[in-house]
């Protein structure tokens, strides 16, 4: 067939994947990769770790499986994880969750992304309000909807945005405003006047708050904030999180999203056609980790820090202008001083001239708007120490 019908065309063209010809091109992640494969080159482009999580958690995987939990788990989740996340979000956070109508396990962050945006979007005219740059399955999952994509742009070094154009991007069109705070992939973490008008907003124009906090434990500075904690914010708000990047386990795919009982009814109705259920050994490990003590989490994101530390420090003496990360991952970085004013070619050339793999941010930004990100690259920082200091003896090749 030469001409395949189907959405497939309107979430490859909304993730920036199709052609004019009609060709779908590869996403820059396996694209990196590949450079990745045949240089040699050390991958700081997609974001996994590469050392095992905790132990404890580990073991209570084989334990399921030696003991039997190779099924297929509840559509909801298993008891005790759904309790696990209730408990959680208590522990550190004051809310209160009811995990038997408030909560639904997920095939990682993103199923619940985009169950969530297949089960609230309705029309061609239902608008997703979304800070730019975005983590690149948002924009594919509203094409999948069939919605509108409106972004409200964040701007270098703190990467905030303007409190106004924020407002002008919101209407009685906006369905939902999607919110991932610790950011991907700008590595900012958002004021507290942010989330504020987030609220006021979606209120106003009666949109539903989602929230993606897959980096909550990776907070750097402060505290984590869900916006569900809000005044006013609980009752439209859906919290959505995973244990990937918590506990290291990024293959596993455990996450979950909670709020309201009559959205998360909604959710689970479209959630239960995609995957049904997932991970029936690795939900009652992801429970055993969310009951880790403080410590734990505390070290882990303070493990993190420190590498972006190193990373940080090994790009500016490569002659990068960098902007430190506040959360999350990802170190972003401005290449332009090292001829790098067009961040996509200057990813291609970086495994030659360097041995090292990035992400151009231009990756998770709209056509419109790329030329204002032109020369900013990510790199993950989440790798043993080991591989990020060969990285920087490589990096320094670029000085």
């Amino acid at each position: 067939m030469d001409n395949i019908p189907g959405a497939w065309r309107r979430t490859a063209s909304g993730a920036g994947l199709l052609s004019p010809q009609g060709e779908v091109a590869p996403t820059i992640f396996a694209e990196m990769s590949a450079f990745a494969a045949r240089t040699g080159a050390i991958n700081l482009g997609q974001g996994f770790p590469d050392e095992d999580g905790p132990f404890e958690v580990l073991e209570a995987a084989r334990e399921a499986i030696a003991h039997g939990a190779n099924q297929y788990p509840p559509g909801r989740g298993i008891p005790d994880l759904l309790a696990a996340i209730s408990e959680h979000q208590q522990r550190f956070y004051g809310l209160t969750v009811d995990p038997d109508r408030e909560v639904i396990v997920t095939a990682g962050a993103t199923e619940a992304l985009t169950a969530t945006l297949l089960a609230l979007l309705d029309s061609p005219d239902d608008e997703v309000v979304v800070f730019e740059p975005y983590y690149d399955s948002y924009a594919a999952a509203v094409a999948l909807a069939g919605a509108k994509l409106r972004t409200v742009r964040l701007r270098a070094p703190d990467f905030q945005p303007d409190l106004d154009e924020l407002a002008a991007a919101v209407s009685d069109r906006t369905r939902i405003i999607l919110v991932n705070n610790p950011h991907n992939p700008t590595g900012t973490v958002f004021a507290q006047e942010v989330l504020s008008e987030v609220v006021r907003l979606a209120d106003r124009h009666d949109a539903t708050i989602v929230t993606d906090e897959v980096y909550e434990h990776l907070s750097f500075h402060q505290p984590h904030t869900p916006i569900a904690t809000l005044p006013g914010a609980a009752a439209r708000t859906l919290t959505i999180s995973s244990a990937g990047k918590t506990f290291s386990v990024t293959g596993w795919k455990i996450g979950w999203v909670h709020g309201p009982a009559e959205l998360i009814t909604a959710v689970l109705t479209v959630k239960q056609y995609l995957t049904y259920a997932n991970g029936s050994a690795f939900q009652p490990a992801i429970a055993v980790g969310l009951r880790l003590p403080d410590s734990y989490f505390a070290d882990a994101a303070a493990a993190v820090l420190r590498k972006h530390e190193l990373l940080g420090s090994a790009l500016r003496s490569a002659g990068f202008e960098v902007h430190a990360p506040q959360g999350g991952y990802f170190t972003v970085a401005d290449a332009t001083a090292l001829g790098g004013s067009d961040a996509a070619e200057f990813c291609r050339e970086l495994p030659e001239r360097a041995g090292v793999v990035a992400i151009p941010i231009t990756a998770f930004v709209t056509p419109e708007h790329r030329a204002n990100y032109a020369g900013l690259v990510r790199f993950a920082a989440c790798k043993r120490v080991d591989v990020l200091e060969e990285a920087a003896r490589r990096l320094s090749a670029l000085s």
